[in-house]
């Protein structure tokens, strides 16, 4: 997960959340904004930055009380309480890890406020995993 820093003619800089290094991104590469994420539920689709700030609320802005290496039923269980219609057939236990590290890597950055929309946008390139 990478945050915007600035634009460039040909794309953007961007900093991992992880260890602070930059990469440059191309135009043309392909990047999620978080805004652009959402989780399936079984009457409509959910923005990520609203279960992000679900799971905040939930745990009083620390911290997720799930590990990502927590069993698949654990997980669940957990994710269920934070948005019960989520959609088990479209939602894996792989996606609820991704969300639950994605969360705390933004609570460690202090990047959990969605109130402003701003160019400091944390993004992920598609190609890069972390």
């Amino acid at each position: 997960m990478y945050k915007l820093i600035t634009q460039t003619r040909s794309g953007f800089v961007a900093e991992s959340l992880i260890d602070k290094k930059r990469i440059t991104v191309n135009v043309r590469q392909n990047v999620s904004l978080l805004s652009e994420i959402a989780i399936y539920t079984l009457s409509e689709e959910v923005p990520l930055k609203q279960v992000l700030s679900a799971i905040k609320e939930k745990e009083n802005g620390q911290q997720a009380s799930v590990s990502p290496k927590d069993s698949k039923d654990k997980l669940e269980e957990y994710f269920f309480g934070i948005l019960p219609e989520y959609d088990e057939d479209r939602v894996y236990a792989s996606d609820i890890k991704k969300i639950v590290q994605w969360y705390n890597l933004l609570q460690q950055n202090d990047l959990l406020d969605f109130t402003e929309a701003d160019e400091t946008q944390p993004e992920k390139p598609k190609d890069e995993e972390e």
